[in-house]
């Protein structure tokens, strides 16, 4: 989709639009044609990306949010099927500059949030080069049977023997920490040069006599967003155990993958020209070990506690109205309040004091026992015989 928004657009509504995220601004609310001509005129585009770089607070928010959420997903994943590491970019990342946009260089961001990220399809295509690269190093111990275990085997353009398999791994969407969005500027040159190549009949490209690359030429600066240097990624991947058999070393195979690919390989797009550089920040890897077990713990409860939750629930469903009802108040005190006041009349009285007679004599607080008789001085002074005596007037 290409969006057509007038400039006009921004100038009546860039109030209502200035919490958008920078998604939302960049593919919808882009204002970068001319009303009148609908054509982009001189310094349109510079001024049109510098409204998208801002994050607002509630994009800030909603970033801290979905990492929070992965964290708390992959905690759930058994230890020996996850791997999670921390990295800090140290150059400008360049991603999706191929999606169509008016800009000429697109970029991902993840709908519908319209939040910046680096899809998991590029961080396995980075890994899975990593991992050719290191076949055979022995300090790697990358194998043929590895690769194609935990990435899938690829099939050659062709090739009709070869089954093509799925790999075990899943390599989650990243999305960075950051604050905000950074701009970067390609100028190409040589333009006219490459502009007047041609095809022959055997499409081998050809230039006109005498064409020669030169300076006399106008280049013309195409801008671009980019994630900026020091912004934090923190990659997730899940395995499948069932087809780990041949790769029970995935784990460490991968952190070597990722240490090849931090320092020599880059993501996302222009990393022949440096971009995509990372570095590991195993500091935060181990405050996230930490991380990840406090939420394996409060997972554990919270599971604990539905389960009780619905034992409760299914409990309750076997009593008939007036049990359920006093099985329902938090304390007996409470419970014996009602029946004084008169919640229940006739028959249903009854029925409701010989139900808080059973939950009495089942209490494990002394003072809401089944007591009939004290040894109390002051009898009245006894909170469990009154509360029987209580009761006792509806049995």
């Amino acid at each position: 989709m290409n969006p057509a928004v007038p400039d006009y657009f921004d100038k009546h509504s860039h109030h209502a639009f200035s919490n958008a995220p920078p998604g939302h601004r960049f593919g919808l609310f882009f204002p970068i044609w001319n009303n009148q001509t609908w054509e982009m005129e001189g310094r349109c585009k510079t001024d049109a990306v510098k409204k998208v770089l801002g994050l607002p607070v509630e994009s800030r928010h909603q970033i801290e949010a979905l990492r929070a959420r992965q964290f708390a997903l992959v905690s759930l994943a058994p230890e020996s099927t996850r791997l999670t590491l921390e990295a800090q970019s140290i150059s400008p990342l360049a991603t999706g500059l191929g999606i169509e946009h008016p800009l000429e260089n697109g970029f991902a961001f993840l709908n519908p949030y319209g939040l910046p990220y680096l899809p998991g399809s590029s961080v396995k295509g980075v890994l899975r080069r990593a991992a050719e690269e290191l076949y055979g190093a022995e300090e790697a111990r990358w194998t043929d049977t590895a690769i194609d275990a935990l990435f899938g085997k690829e099939v050659e353009a062709g090739d009709t023997t070869t089954q093509h398999t799925r790999g075990a791994l899943t390599f989650w969407d990243v999305i960075p920490e950051l604050t905000t969005l950074g701009m970067d500027v390609m100028t190409p040159h040589y333009g006219d040069y490459y502009q007047a190549k041609k095809t022959d009949a055997q499409n081998r490209v050809i230039y006109p006599d005498g064409a020669t690359p030169h300076d006399a030429g106008s280049p013309i600066p195409i801008v671009f967003m980019v994630i900026p240097p020091q912004s934090r990624f923190s990659f997730h991947i899940t395995a499948d155990s069932s087809r780990l058999q041949d790769c029970n070393n995935w784990q460490a195979l991968m952190q070597a993958a990722f240490e090849h690919a931090f320092k020599w390989l880059g993501f996302g797009a222009k990393t022949a020209v440096g971009y995509g550089a990372m570095q590991r920040e195993k500091h935060l890897e181990e405050a996230n070990t930490q991380r990840l077990s406090d939420l394996i713990k409060e997972a554990e409860k919270n599971r604990i506690e539905q389960e009780q939750q619905a034992a409760l629930q299914a409990e309750l469903a076997k009593m008939d109205p007036i049990e359920r009802e006093i099985a329902g108040f938090s304390s007996i005190t409470e419970a014996v309040t009602a029946l004084e006041s008169g919640k229940w009349v006739g028959d249903e009285q009854k029925q409701a004091a010989q139900y808080l007679k059973q939950r009495m004599q089942e209490a494990s607080s002394k003072n809401d026992k089944w007591k009939e008789e004290t040894e109390a001085k002051n009898p009245e002074r006894d909170k469990a015989h009154r509360r029987t005596l209580l009761v006792m007037k509806y049995l």
